[in-house]
């Protein structure tokens, strides 16, 4: 599993909340434009390819960021950035 960085910049509001929703759906929130997704590189071109189909490439903006596992391992997080729990380390109860 890969760890992606996805920062978009979607002018249309309607677009920016269809992206954000497929986003959601692969990985969580970090900043208010940039999503952390921990994911196979095989998910991560459907979710790439769901989100292709929203954009519209004249007006809106979408970089991914694939982080090695050496990357990964050395990220570092401060402020209000900081989380608990990083993603995979998250506390699941079963009730």
């Amino acid at each position: 599993m890969t760890r992606f960085i996805v920062c978009y910049d979607i002018a249309d509001d309607k677009r920016r909340h269809r992206a954000v929703q497929i986003l959601e759906a692969y990985g969580d929130r970090i900043q208010w434009s940039v999503f952390e997704l921990p994911v196979t590189s095989k998910i991560m071109q459907k979710c790439l390819n769901s989100i292709m189909e929203v954009l519209d490439f004249t007006k809106d903006g979408l970089i991914i960021y694939p982080l090695c596992s050496r990357c990964n391992k050395s990220t570092q997080y401060f402020g209000v950035s900081l989380r608990d729990t990083r993603i995979g380390e998250e506390t699941v109860f079963v009730v």
